[in-house]
């Protein structure tokens, strides 16, 4: 979903733009996630894990996902013998705390919105909280990093492999009770149809920096080619 390439592991820190992009990219992220959780509707793979481990763990989304980055992690540095990248789990602890945060405030419910508005709603939050994680060229995800290794040793297209460790968690949650519905397929389907379109909104309209993925790079590989 975001890079094919893996990403410079150089000692360069980021820039304020990238951080700033990157920090908002997470916060929309979130609450687009909360949104799918909210409408009841099932949601995207690594919540249905993730909520489905917390019927059997006395854990937070934020800590379940941190756990999956570690873990994929791991099999990275253990495939490649290089030392992982400590950003993709700063991202998914990030974002699933976030989660933790509004689920237990609930703000959607001054809403007023049907579910199937609300899970439509949380489709466009992430998509467009992915399109400026991606243009922040900062952060990438864990689950993403072991599909490009996947990809580069088995010279399978990246979907196929993106494809299989979503449908892992998909079907581990589901059978651990998590959520899945029509709101799941909202997400596979409906954020990676407008992360793209989102991204060349976001550089010809309100001129922010591309520091990731280009758009059309990033349409191409999100396509089952």
């Amino acid at each position: 979903m975001y890079f094919l390439t893996m990403p410079d592991r150089g000692t360069r820190l980021p820039s304020f733009s990238q951080l700033f992009i990157y920090l908002v990219g997470c916060v929309v992220f979130a609450a687009g996630a909360f949104m799918f959780i909210y409408s009841n509707l099932g949601t995207d793979p690594l919540d249905v894990f993730s909520l489905g481990l917390q019927r059997y763990l006395p854990i937070t989304i934020g800590i379940a996902q941190t756990l999956i980055a570690v873990i994929c992690l791991g099999i990275v540095a253990l495939w490649t013998r290089r030392r992982p990248l400590l950003s993709p789990i700063f991202t998914f602890f990030f974002c699933g705390s976030l989660i933790d945060l509004l689920r237990l405030f609930q703000p959607a419910d001054l809403l007023g919105m049907s579910s199937m508005s609300v899970m439509l709603f949380g489709t466009l939050l992430c998509a467009y909280g992915s399109s400026l994680i991606i243009m922040s060229g900062f952060g990438i995800r864990g689950m993403d990093l072991l599909a490009i290794e996947m990809t580069k040793h088995w010279r399978l297209p990246f979907w196929s492999t993106k494809g299989a460790l979503e449908a892992v968690l998909l079907i581990s949650g589901w059978l651990m009770g998590g959520p899945v519905g029509v709101g799941t397929l909202s997400f596979l389907i409906g954020v990676n149809a407008f992360i793209q379109p989102m991204m060349w909104a976001n550089a010809r309209i309100l001129r922010l920096r591309n520091f990731g993925l280009p758009p059309r790079e990033a349409m191409a590989e999100t396509l089952p080619i």
